[in-house]
């Protein structure tokens, strides 16, 4: 698991600004915080970048490690052990937590749209549900219930739909191999256009599949008894959001930047920065704010996780935070 705090170079620089006030005396101790990332670095997670690189959760009296998350680093362990105050999961996984006693509530909601897309070749796009009868699926098995409830959702017959297991990579459509493909807007679609093979995305979320994605979850104690220290953590990664969507460019530079030694392609990260913008802003977060979230969509949430297999209420998700962290309470 990474741990990422301020580079020396940045905290030097920071120091040198502020020389003046730390002759005049003592600087406030700053309260030491883990925030569990749930994969590897990417831009995926460039607000959080961005909050610590700017100093936003120093200016809230926090000192920030960032840990990076993996195939063998999953969130929720960290957090509901107390060794993370907070984590980055999603509805399904954090549903499946609570069904196994696991106090968690999602606190804010990142991806206001599910990144889960159909990705096609527009030779023989799928363009919406009712186009997979007849075509053959490339993606993990374990998907299966995410395919499931999207094909109730809509009417369409899943026995005329070939699945067809890969590992999660590009080229079993590329080569022709499968019609179609499961995946994120945010990866497969993103490096085929890097590779210069254009494609075609089905954003399942336009079609009714609601499952919050990128959520913000911390223990039912924390909100109770650290809830300081979490509203000054969403306050500055809030600010690293905000500044996110008005330089997505900036934000995968950044994140290459600090992650010299993991392989990230800046156009990559370009490109995919931008891609999210679409899943975690709109006319909701404009008008409240990021992260927000309503009873209306965590109804529709409670709905599709039904179709999953897991069983929630409205008492998943707890919106008090944000409303004090954007001065909106109701």
């Amino acid at each position: 698991m990474t741990h990422f705090t301020l580079p020396r170079r940045r905290f030097l620089q920071g120091a040198a600004a502020f020389g003046g006030l730390a002759l005049a005396g003592p600087l406030r101790a700053q309260a030491a915080v883990n925030f569990q990332l749930s994969w590897l670095p990417s831009v995926q997670f460039g607000g959080s970048y961005i909050a610590l690189d700017k100093g936003y959760w120093s200016e809230e009296g926090l000192e920030v490690a960032l840990q990076s998350g993996g195939p063998n680093a999953p969130v929720e362990p960290p957090v509901v052990s107390g060794t993370a105050l907070m984590g980055i999961s999603a509805a399904d996984y954090t549903a499946a937590a609570v069904e196994q006693g696991a106090p968690f509530k999602i606190i804010a909601v990142a991806m206001q749209k599910n990144p889960f897309s159909i990705a096609s070749l527009p030779a023989n796009p799928v363009n919406e549900p009712k186009d997979l009868e007849g075509k053959s699926i490339g993606m993990a098995t374990s998907n299966m219930p995410v395919l499931q409830a999207l094909c109730e959702i809509n009417g369409v017959d899943i026995d005329k739909i070939e699945v067809v297991p890969t590992q999660y990579d590009a080229a079993p459509l590329v080569s022709g191999q499968v019609d179609c493909l499961l995946c994120w807007k945010t990866d497969l679609p993103v490096a085929m256009t890097v590779a210069g093979v254009e494609n075609t995305v089905m954003l399942l979320a336009d079609f009714g599949y609601a499952v919050h994605s990128q959520t913000y979850i911390a223990t039912e104690d924390a909100i109770k008894n650290d809830r300081a220290t979490l509203l000054s953590l969403l306050k500055g990664e809030v600010r690293g959001w905000q500044d996110y969507e008005k330089d997505t460019d900036a934000a995968a530079a950044l994140t290459v930047e600090m992650f010299p030694d993991s392989g990230l392609d800046l156009e990559t990260q370009k490109i995919q920065a931008a891609a999210q913008v679409g899943l975690m802003y709109s006319d909701l977060t404009e008008s409240k704010g990021f992260g927000w979230f309503t009873e209306e969509t965590v109804a529709a949430n409670i709905e599709t996780l039904g179709l999953l297999g897991r069983t929630v209420s409205e008492e998943l998700w707890d919106r008090s935070l944000l409303e004090e962290v954007h001065g909106n309470a109701l």
